[in-house]
């Protein structure tokens, strides 16, 4: 099993509180101007849930609350509740940017990890996995708060731009049902409000920034992780 880089560098990650209104509106002027994401399904979009990591101290939540620089959270995701493609994934976010670095998961691997509990020892596990398992046995990290929403993404090559429409975000402590195809959870945005998030590389191309008219909107350092968290902690 070998290490799999998403984003092989940090790249710039813009975050916007949109109601429906705002969204709809994004979403008819870039549609015709960029593809949307050849993994989305019939409906245009995915459900993403990911299972977040903390420690004994809850050292990842108050290292957002905080906005200390660097830090990194561990996360396990899947798609559309489905255990096809499950993958572990460590982001890292410094001055700004964020690096996402990830690795598949068997189901089997993932049920373990689900329960708090490390892997079995082997040193072919990729340098993603053989991480998280050292901060499970040295910090008691384990899985503590589910965050699940519905996704419209576009992807534009040029500057490696990825634009994504998140919606109805909820969260659940619900861990054990995490591979389930349908779960119990809560919103936690206040009603008609969604989150826009444009991620880029080393540059965002003019005419999208035109087109998305970012300066109309109110950036946000919102991180869904924390704000699940925010009443569980």
């Amino acid at each position: 099993m070998n290490v799999q880089t998403e984003e092989k560098k940090y790249r710039h990650e813009l975050k916007y509180v949109c109601t429906a209104a705002q969204l709809a509106m994004i979403q008819s002027r870039i549609h015709h101007l960029i593809s949307l994401d050849s993994h989305v399904a019939d409906n245009g979009m995915y459900q993403i849930r990911s299972l977040y990591f903390d420690d004994y101290y809850n050292r990842c939540y108050y290292e957002n609350e905080n906005g200390t620089d660097p830090r990194e959270k561990f996360r396990i995701r899947i798609y559309n509740g489905s255990a096809d493609r499950i993958s572990l994934e460590l982001k890292k976010k410094e001055r700004g940017k964020t690096l996402k670095l990830s690795c598949p998961l068997t189901e089997e691997q993932c049920r373990t990890l689900m329960k708090g509990e490390p892997l079995p020892d082997s040193p072919d596990y990729p340098p993603v996995l053989q991480k998280l398992l050292l901060l499970m046995k040295t910090t008691l990290m384990k899985p503590k708060i589910i965050v699940e929403y519905d996704r419209v993404p576009y992807v534009y090559k040029l500057g490696n731009v990825r634009i994504t429409l998140d919606e109805n975000i909820s969260s659940s402590n619900h861990i054990e049902t995490f591979l389930d195809k349908e779960i119990y959870k809560r919103p936690i945005m206040p009603a008609g409000q969604h989150i826009l998030e444009v991620k880029f590389d080393e540059f965002l191309p003019d005419y999208i920034y035109q087109v998305l008219q970012l300066d109309s909107l109110r950036q946000t350092a919102f991180s869904k992780f924390y704000l699940c968290r925010k009443f569980n902690v």
